[in-house]
Protein backbone atom coordinates (compact mmCIF):
# COMPACT_ATOMS: atom_id res chain seq x y z
CA UNK A 1 0.00 0.00 0.00
CA UNK A 2 1.59 3.55 -1.25
CA UNK A 3 2.68 5.34 1.73
CA UNK A 4 0.22 8.19 1.11
CA UNK A 5 -2.53 6.24 1.37
CA UNK A 6 -2.18 3.95 4.67
CA UNK A 7 -1.71 7.57 6.44
CA UNK A 8 -4.82 8.49 4.65
CA UNK A 9 -6.17 5.40 6.32
CA UNK A 10 -4.59 5.45 9.63
CA UNK A 11 -6.30 9.39 9.87
CA UNK A 12 -9.82 8.05 8.87
CA UNK A 13 -9.86 4.98 11.51
CA UNK A 14 -8.93 7.66 14.12
CA UNK A 15 -11.50 10.50 13.19
CA UNK A 16 -14.32 7.38 13.11
CA UNK A 17 -13.14 5.71 16.72
CA UNK A 18 -15.59 6.52 19.25
CA UNK A 19 -14.03 9.42 21.78
CA UNK A 20 -13.54 7.65 25.06
CA UNK A 21 -13.52 9.51 28.65
CA UNK A 22 -10.58 9.65 29.99
CA UNK A 23 -10.02 7.16 33.14
CA UNK A 24 -9.35 9.18 36.05
CA UNK A 25 -6.18 8.82 38.18
CA UNK A 26 -7.23 6.86 41.74
CA UNK A 27 -5.22 7.83 44.60
CA UNK A 28 -5.07 6.15 47.63
CA UNK A 29 -4.22 7.23 51.52
CA UNK A 30 -0.40 7.03 52.58
CA UNK A 31 -1.38 7.19 55.65
CA UNK A 32 -4.53 7.65 57.94
CA UNK A 33 -5.52 8.88 61.35
CA UNK A 34 -6.49 6.05 63.24
CA UNK A 35 -9.52 4.27 64.45
CA UNK A 36 -9.15 5.03 68.27
CA UNK A 37 -7.96 8.69 67.37
CA UNK A 38 -10.75 9.40 64.69
CA UNK A 39 -13.64 7.55 66.66
CA UNK A 40 -13.99 10.68 69.30
CA UNK A 41 -14.82 12.96 66.38
CA UNK A 42 -18.25 13.53 65.47
CA UNK A 43 -18.53 15.80 61.80
CA UNK A 44 -14.89 16.83 60.42
CA UNK A 45 -15.35 19.66 58.30
CA UNK A 46 -11.42 20.33 58.26
CA UNK A 47 -8.26 18.61 58.28
CA UNK A 48 -4.90 20.85 58.01
CA UNK A 49 -2.00 21.08 59.71
CA UNK A 50 0.19 23.80 61.18
CA UNK A 51 4.13 24.48 60.15
CA UNK A 52 5.03 23.29 63.47
CA UNK A 53 3.89 19.99 62.57
CA UNK A 54 1.24 19.18 64.70
CA UNK A 55 -2.56 18.75 62.83
CA UNK A 56 -6.01 20.50 63.27
CA UNK A 57 -9.53 18.63 63.41
CA UNK A 58 -12.49 20.78 63.18
CA UNK A 59 -15.45 19.35 64.67
CA UNK A 60 -18.49 20.91 63.19
CA UNK A 61 -21.03 19.25 64.89
CA UNK A 62 -19.05 19.15 68.46
CA UNK A 63 -18.50 22.24 68.25
CA UNK A 64 -14.68 22.00 68.60
CA UNK A 65 -11.26 22.10 67.30
CA UNK A 66 -8.66 19.52 68.20
CA UNK A 67 -5.21 18.87 68.12
CA UNK A 68 -3.43 15.63 66.73
CA UNK A 69 0.34 15.10 66.55
CA UNK A 70 2.39 14.75 63.94
CA UNK A 71 2.23 11.46 63.86
CA UNK A 72 -1.43 10.68 64.89
CA UNK A 73 -0.73 9.19 67.81
CA UNK A 74 -3.05 10.98 70.18
CA UNK A 75 -5.44 14.31 69.72
CA UNK A 76 -6.50 16.52 72.49
CA UNK A 77 -9.00 19.51 72.48
CA UNK A 78 -7.92 23.14 71.92
CA UNK A 79 -10.71 25.86 71.30
CA UNK A 80 -14.12 24.43 73.42
CA UNK A 81 -18.32 24.96 72.76
CA UNK A 82 -19.39 28.12 73.48
CA UNK A 83 -21.04 31.18 72.77
CA UNK A 84 -18.26 33.50 74.85
CA UNK A 85 -15.10 34.81 73.39
CA UNK A 86 -12.70 32.10 72.84
CA UNK A 87 -15.00 29.33 72.13
CA UNK A 88 -17.21 28.66 69.42
CA UNK A 89 -21.08 27.97 68.81
CA UNK A 90 -22.40 26.94 65.67
CA UNK A 91 -19.21 26.99 63.70
CA UNK A 92 -19.69 26.94 60.67
CA UNK A 93 -15.96 27.69 58.55
CA UNK A 94 -12.22 27.12 59.53
CA UNK A 95 -9.00 28.42 57.78
CA UNK A 96 -5.33 27.40 58.46
CA UNK A 97 -2.76 30.48 57.97
CA UNK A 98 0.79 29.62 56.84
CA UNK A 99 2.52 30.48 60.24
CA UNK A 100 -0.23 27.98 62.15
CA UNK A 101 -2.81 30.49 63.84
CA UNK A 102 -6.03 29.96 62.63
CA UNK A 103 -9.41 31.32 62.25
CA UNK A 104 -12.68 30.16 63.24
CA UNK A 105 -16.29 31.36 61.62
CA UNK A 106 -19.05 30.72 63.88
CA UNK A 107 -22.42 32.24 64.98
CA UNK A 108 -23.61 32.65 68.86
CA UNK A 109 -27.38 34.13 68.43
CA UNK A 110 -27.59 33.77 64.65
CA UNK A 111 -25.12 37.04 64.27
CA UNK A 112 -21.88 36.13 62.25
CA UNK A 113 -18.73 35.88 64.09
CA UNK A 114 -14.55 35.40 63.03
CA UNK A 115 -11.94 34.68 65.96
CA UNK A 116 -8.45 34.26 65.22
CA UNK A 117 -6.70 31.82 67.74
CA UNK A 118 -2.69 30.68 68.10
CA UNK A 119 -1.55 27.62 67.34
CA UNK A 120 -2.38 26.37 71.55
CA UNK A 121 -6.09 27.71 70.61
CA UNK A 122 -6.00 30.55 72.78
CA UNK A 123 -8.49 33.15 71.35
CA UNK A 124 -5.97 36.42 69.54
CA UNK A 125 -8.73 38.99 67.84
CA UNK A 126 -11.96 38.74 66.96
CA UNK A 127 -15.13 40.50 65.31
CA UNK A 128 -18.52 40.14 64.91
CA UNK A 129 -20.15 40.97 61.61
CA UNK A 130 -23.03 43.43 61.43
CA UNK A 131 -25.66 40.90 59.17
CA UNK A 132 -27.10 37.95 60.76
CA UNK A 133 -26.31 34.95 59.61
CA UNK A 134 -28.54 33.83 56.44
CA UNK A 135 -28.72 29.97 54.82
CA UNK A 136 -28.15 30.03 51.36
CA UNK A 137 -26.59 27.10 50.09
CA UNK A 138 -27.00 22.98 51.46
CA UNK A 139 -24.30 20.72 51.33
CA UNK A 140 -25.25 17.15 52.28
CA UNK A 141 -26.77 17.72 55.67
CA UNK A 142 -25.32 21.15 56.12
CA UNK A 143 -26.84 24.09 55.34
CA UNK A 144 -24.03 27.17 54.55
CA UNK A 145 -24.66 30.30 56.12
CA UNK A 146 -23.34 33.79 54.16
CA UNK A 147 -20.16 32.86 55.89
CA UNK A 148 -19.41 29.52 55.39
CA UNK A 149 -16.01 30.07 53.20
CA UNK A 150 -13.56 31.94 54.92
CA UNK A 151 -9.51 32.26 54.35
CA UNK A 152 -7.13 33.45 56.72
CA UNK A 153 -4.11 34.39 54.85
CA UNK A 154 -1.97 35.60 58.60
CA UNK A 155 -2.59 39.38 58.05
CA UNK A 156 -6.37 39.53 56.70
CA UNK A 157 -9.19 37.17 56.29
CA UNK A 158 -10.93 36.83 52.79
CA UNK A 159 -15.33 36.09 52.88
CA UNK A 160 -17.39 34.81 50.60
CA UNK A 161 -20.10 37.80 51.14
CA UNK A 162 -21.85 38.64 48.01
CA UNK A 163 -24.17 40.31 49.68
CA UNK A 164 -21.76 43.30 49.93
CA UNK A 165 -22.16 43.35 45.91
CA UNK A 166 -18.79 41.41 45.22
CA UNK A 167 -17.75 38.22 45.48
CA UNK A 168 -14.93 38.41 48.24
CA UNK A 169 -14.93 40.85 51.10
CA UNK A 170 -11.19 41.35 52.85
CA UNK A 171 -10.98 41.93 56.45
CA UNK A 172 -8.17 43.25 58.89
CA UNK A 173 -7.78 40.48 61.74
CA UNK A 174 -9.50 43.40 64.03
CA UNK A 175 -12.92 43.42 61.92
CA UNK A 176 -12.16 46.47 59.69
CA UNK A 177 -13.87 45.98 56.39
CA UNK A 178 -11.32 46.60 53.71
CA UNK A 179 -11.46 45.88 49.78
CA UNK A 180 -13.65 43.84 48.00
CA UNK A 181 -13.42 42.29 44.70
CA UNK A 182 -15.44 39.80 42.29
CA UNK A 183 -17.81 41.05 39.86
CA UNK A 184 -20.98 38.89 40.61
CA UNK A 185 -22.03 36.35 38.17
CA UNK A 186 -25.28 36.63 36.00
CA UNK A 187 -27.29 34.06 37.48
CA UNK A 188 -30.94 34.74 35.15
CA UNK A 189 -32.81 35.30 38.77
CA UNK A 190 -31.28 38.86 39.60
CA UNK A 191 -35.05 39.85 40.59
CA UNK A 192 -35.13 37.15 43.25
CA UNK A 193 -31.98 38.50 45.99
CA UNK A 194 -31.81 35.00 47.86
CA UNK A 195 -31.71 33.03 45.24
CA UNK A 196 -29.20 35.43 43.13
CA UNK A 197 -26.83 35.89 45.94
CA UNK A 198 -27.03 31.71 46.60
CA UNK A 199 -25.65 30.88 43.32
CA UNK A 200 -22.50 34.05 43.98
CA UNK A 201 -21.26 32.50 47.10
CA UNK A 202 -17.99 30.30 46.82
CA UNK A 203 -14.52 29.45 47.73
CA UNK A 204 -11.75 32.06 47.68
CA UNK A 205 -8.53 30.63 47.45
CA UNK A 206 -4.62 32.05 47.69
CA UNK A 207 -2.55 31.45 44.53
CA UNK A 208 0.86 30.99 45.78
CA UNK A 209 2.21 32.76 43.22
CA UNK A 210 -0.15 35.19 43.41
CA UNK A 211 -3.21 36.59 43.17
CA UNK A 212 -6.65 34.48 44.07
CA UNK A 213 -8.84 31.98 42.65
CA UNK A 214 -12.80 32.04 43.78
CA UNK A 215 -14.64 28.90 43.35
CA UNK A 216 -18.64 28.89 42.84
CA UNK A 217 -20.25 26.34 45.51
CA UNK A 218 -24.10 26.16 43.42
CA UNK A 219 -24.78 26.29 40.00
CA UNK A 220 -23.28 25.83 36.56
CA UNK A 221 -19.75 24.62 37.80
CA UNK A 222 -17.22 27.61 37.31
CA UNK A 223 -13.92 29.19 38.98
CA UNK A 224 -11.91 32.43 38.40
CA UNK A 225 -9.19 33.54 38.76
CA UNK A 226 -7.96 37.15 39.81
CA UNK A 227 -4.30 38.83 40.44
CA UNK A 228 -2.66 40.24 43.47
CA UNK A 229 -5.22 43.71 43.36
CA UNK A 230 -8.45 41.93 42.81
CA UNK A 231 -8.78 42.06 38.98
CA UNK A 232 -10.04 39.59 36.93
CA UNK A 233 -7.66 37.17 34.80
CA UNK A 234 -10.05 34.54 33.74
CA UNK A 235 -13.23 32.65 34.28
CA UNK A 236 -13.04 28.55 33.10
CA UNK A 237 -16.18 26.49 33.21
CA UNK A 238 -15.32 23.05 34.64
CA UNK A 239 -16.75 20.86 31.91
CA UNK A 240 -15.47 16.71 31.33
CA UNK A 241 -17.82 13.71 30.91
CA UNK A 242 -18.52 13.54 34.91
CA UNK A 243 -19.67 16.97 35.36
CA UNK A 244 -22.25 16.23 32.69
CA UNK A 245 -24.50 14.45 35.32
CA UNK A 246 -24.58 17.39 37.53
CA UNK A 247 -25.27 20.35 35.25
CA UNK A 248 -28.32 18.03 33.38
CA UNK A 249 -29.17 17.49 37.26
CA UNK A 250 -29.67 21.46 37.85
CA UNK A 251 -33.19 22.73 38.49
CA UNK A 252 -34.03 26.14 36.62
CA UNK A 253 -36.63 27.37 39.24
CA UNK A 254 -36.66 27.02 43.05
CA UNK A 255 -40.51 27.39 44.03
CA UNK A 256 -40.98 28.55 47.48
CA UNK A 257 -44.12 30.25 49.83
CA UNK A 258 -43.65 33.32 51.00
CA UNK A 259 -41.13 34.37 53.19
CA UNK A 260 -38.80 31.04 52.93
CA UNK A 261 -34.88 31.36 51.27
CA UNK A 262 -33.73 29.26 48.67
CA UNK A 263 -31.71 27.35 49.48
CA UNK A 264 -29.64 25.97 46.57
CA UNK A 265 -27.88 22.70 46.40
CA UNK A 266 -24.26 22.89 46.20
CA UNK A 267 -22.45 21.90 43.25
CA UNK A 268 -18.88 21.80 44.65
CA UNK A 269 -17.74 20.53 48.35
CA UNK A 270 -14.14 21.26 48.55
CA UNK A 271 -11.51 23.52 46.84
CA UNK A 272 -7.46 23.72 47.47
CA UNK A 273 -4.49 25.04 45.22
CA UNK A 274 -1.24 23.06 45.70
CA UNK A 275 2.02 24.67 45.87
CA UNK A 276 2.56 24.23 42.28
CA UNK A 277 -0.26 26.77 41.79
CA UNK A 278 -3.00 23.72 40.56
CA UNK A 279 -6.39 24.24 41.84
CA UNK A 280 -8.64 21.00 42.54
CA UNK A 281 -11.99 20.81 42.91
CA UNK A 282 -13.97 17.98 44.33
CA UNK A 283 -17.39 17.71 43.21
CA UNK A 284 -20.66 16.42 44.86
CA UNK A 285 -19.84 13.49 42.72
CA UNK A 286 -16.77 10.89 44.23
CA UNK A 287 -14.22 13.00 41.52
CA UNK A 288 -11.92 16.09 41.58
CA UNK A 289 -11.06 18.14 38.71
CA UNK A 290 -7.44 19.75 38.75
CA UNK A 291 -6.11 22.41 36.80
CA UNK A 292 -2.86 23.93 36.23
CA UNK A 293 -2.24 27.43 37.03
CA UNK A 294 -3.23 28.77 33.55
CA UNK A 295 -6.59 26.88 33.89
CA UNK A 296 -6.27 24.17 32.03
CA UNK A 297 -7.88 20.66 33.38
CA UNK A 298 -4.90 18.75 33.76
CA UNK A 299 -5.96 15.36 35.32
CA UNK A 300 -9.53 14.06 36.82
CA UNK A 301 -8.83 12.16 40.34
CA UNK A 302 -10.47 9.69 42.54
CA UNK A 303 -10.13 9.25 46.23
CA UNK A 304 -10.49 5.94 47.82
CA UNK A 305 -9.31 4.56 51.05
CA UNK A 306 -11.94 1.72 52.27
CA UNK A 307 -14.25 2.98 49.85
CA UNK A 308 -14.49 5.57 47.47
CA UNK A 309 -14.33 9.60 49.23
CA UNK A 310 -16.41 12.67 48.36
CA UNK A 311 -13.92 15.05 49.73
CA UNK A 312 -15.72 17.71 52.17
CA UNK A 313 -12.28 19.57 52.82
CA UNK A 314 -8.75 19.53 51.13
CA UNK A 315 -5.45 20.86 52.62
CA UNK A 316 -1.99 21.03 51.06
CA UNK A 317 0.62 20.97 54.07
CA UNK A 318 4.48 22.12 53.27
CA UNK A 319 5.30 19.09 52.41
CA UNK A 320 3.17 19.06 49.70
CA UNK A 321 0.53 16.13 51.31
CA UNK A 322 -2.75 16.53 50.93
CA UNK A 323 -5.34 16.11 53.67
CA UNK A 324 -8.96 14.99 53.05
CA UNK A 325 -11.90 14.70 54.99
CA UNK A 326 -13.98 12.75 55.71
CA UNK A 327 -11.78 10.15 57.18
CA UNK A 328 -9.05 11.95 58.30
CA UNK A 329 -6.87 10.79 55.49
CA UNK A 330 -3.17 11.82 54.13
CA UNK A 331 -2.61 11.55 50.27
CA UNK A 332 0.35 11.77 48.49
CA UNK A 333 -1.01 13.95 45.48
CA UNK A 334 1.89 12.86 42.78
Amino acid sequence: MPRALCISVIVASLLAAPLVALTPDILRPVRAVPPHVAGRFRDVRAFQQSPAGHHYVFDRRAHRVFAIDESFDSAWQIVQIGAEPGRIIGPTAFSTAPDGRFAVADAPEGRPRIQIFNPAGFRESGFTLSDRSRARVASDDMVLSGIASILFTGSSILISQPENGALVTEYSTSGREGRAFGQLRATGHDSDRDLHLALNSGIPLVDPAGGFFFVFHAGIPVFRKYDRDGGLLFERHMQGPETDRIIAALPSTWPRKDGELAVVRSTVRAAAVDRRGSLWVSFTDPFSYVFDAQGDKIRTVQFRGVDVISPTGLFFTTGDRLLVTPGLFEFDPR
